[in-house]
């Protein structure tokens, strides 16, 4: 944070002194809602979580060093008491960020959303802009009410460019979210069937996501996929100028896109002439060749948003492309590689949803022209009445993808396997279990050297529990037998 009083922070937040505290308790740290990450000068917000109570936590968080305590029960101890204290680090973050857009003109804040992508698309946009200045751009998905002002709260003097990530759950989230951190610059990837339970609907989606580029202002700029019609769409949704990129039409293009055999992707970015950047400065054209450490072709498309976002925020396109040579993703889960007793396990069991599902299945697919292929796959959540059908279209896509072997996991997931087996080309390739540990045991007795594993479901339905132990196993087992050799013979 910068620098800042437990008096000043009551006073934005309508709170007021308790226990004892005399206001010049200074924070200079980051905000934290986990006792045990807390430093000397960090605020601790006593969030009530749905397992824990942080004013448990709020003496250790002091003795630990924390400048001061957001509560919301006086418990004597000295801090600053507020009425909720959600809302309370939301105004803090919207007035922290005032603070610094004051006394930082260069600083700029890029914001992403979209159905797909937004986590990998951040962590690409935070390792392009770092390598042009001090950068937050937090690991994880920090996109809701109460991530993205812990994010906003980590603004230092030096920080030039803070990285946002955006989700909504219903119209009206993003721009809640915008309304605390009004972006310089607003990405959009794609609008797709994520959360379609809880929208109702693709359109309704489109609108939600839209907010983004309305909250800019007529100096910013929105970075639009020109090749999703509802993202390109929202160009009539903002009063900023709009760079959009694709890889078959768009202002930024991608070009000569291939895959090698381990499915890593490249191509080719295409900067014309005549554009600017946010500053108003040109943006240098040419071609520019993109070679990141990444799975899939679909990471090109966030791979290209990415690049454009850096561009419109004055990265320099020859700077920002060697900054993701060999670039792999910051947060974990998301097509993330893991090598083991020669066999290759590509954990994407983070979030899902079909989109996603279908893309790293193809990615499955293209390493399957040279290994062994075994997709494990879990429940997709919140599809709402669609859900039977959605599961089932995936089960009929792995068969006529010819993966070798299908293993899916839990009666959520159930319909991929009927979907599977009615498609008529399986004969027992797929096999259905109820619980996690029992695709362990599968797992463990199934995978040999040269195979391909990927584990793909929405977090909550438990396949990232998965890696962990199966790498573990196939390290064991590519470990020589130390009877086999080397020893003394009687």
């Amino acid at each position: 944070m910068l620098q800042t009083t437990a008096r000043e922070i009551a006073d934005l937040t309508g709170g007021s002194l308790v226990g004892g505290a005399t206001g010049a308790e200074t924070v200079t740290g980051a905000a934290r809602i986990d006792s045990r990450a807390v430093t000397p000068g960090d605020l601790f917000a006593a969030f009530v979580g749905e397992h824990a109570d942080g004013h448990d936590f709020v003496a250790r968080a002091l003795e630990d060093g924390a400048g001061t305590v957001l509560v919301s029960r006086d418990l004597g101890l000295p801090g600053v008491l507020v009425e909720d204290v959600r809302e309370a680090l939301s105004t803090l973050a919207r007035a922290q960020l005032e603070r610094a857009r004051a006394e930082n003109p260069d600083l700029v804040v890029l914001a992403v959303t979209g159905s797909a992508g937004k986590t990998g698309t951040k962590d690409l946009l935070g390792l392009v802009l770092s390598a042009a200045g001090e950068t937050i751009a937090p690991v994880g998905s920090l996109n809701n009410e109460l991530g993205l002002p812990l994010t906003v709260l980590g603004l230092q003097p030096t920080t030039r460019f803070l990285v946002l990530e955006m989700g909504a759950r219903g119209i009206g989230h993003i721009a809640h979210l915008t309304a605390i951190a009004r972006p310089d610059v607003s990405l959009v990837l794609n609008v797709g069937s994520a959360h379609l339970g809880e929208f109702g609907g693709v359109d309704a989606i489109a609108r939600a996501k839209g907010e983004l580029v309305e909250a800019l202002a007529p100096e910013g700029r929105a970075v639009l996929n020109a090749e999703d019609r509802r993202v390109a769409a929202m160009a009539s949704r903002t009063s900023a100028p709009v760079l959009d990129w694709g890889f078959w039409s768009g202002t930024l293009r991608g070009e000569d896109l291939d895959l090698d055999e381990d499915a890593r992707l490249s191509f080719t970015l295409v900067v014309p002439e005549g554009l600017t950047a946010l500053s108003g400065a040109p943006i240098p054209a040419g071609r520019f060749p993109v070679r990141p450490d990444l799975l899939g072709e679909h990471q090109a498309a966030n791979v290209l948003a990415a690049l454009t976002g850096a561009l419109a925020a004055g990265v320099d396109p020859a700077a920002a492309t060697a900054a993701l040579d060999g670039a792999r993703l910051a947060s974990g889960q998301r097509m993330e590689v893991h090598r083991a007793g020669g066999a290759l396990v590509v954990d994407d069991a983070y979030n899902a949803n079909p989109d996603s599902m279908r893309h790293a299945l193809k990615t499955l697919a293209h390493l399957g022209r040279s290994h062994r292929t075994i997709a494990v796959l879990g429940e997709m959540l919140e599809l709402g009445d669609d859900a039977v059908r959605l599961h089932d279209e995936i089960g009929r896509l792995v068969v006529r993808l010819n993966i070798d072997h299908l293993i899916v996991v839990g009666d959520g997931a159930a319909p991929i396997h009927h979907g599977a087996s009615l498609e008529g080309s399986f004969g027992g390739e797929s096999e259905f279990v109820d619980t996690v540990e029992e695709a362990i045991a599968v797992l463990e007795r199934t995978v040999m050297p040269g195979d391909v594993v990927l584990l793909k479901s929405s977090r909550d339905a438990g396949l990232r529990r998965i890696a962990r132990p199966l790498v573990a196993h196939l390290e064991r087992a590519g470990e020589p037998d130390p009877r086999a050799d080397g020893g003394d013979h009687a």
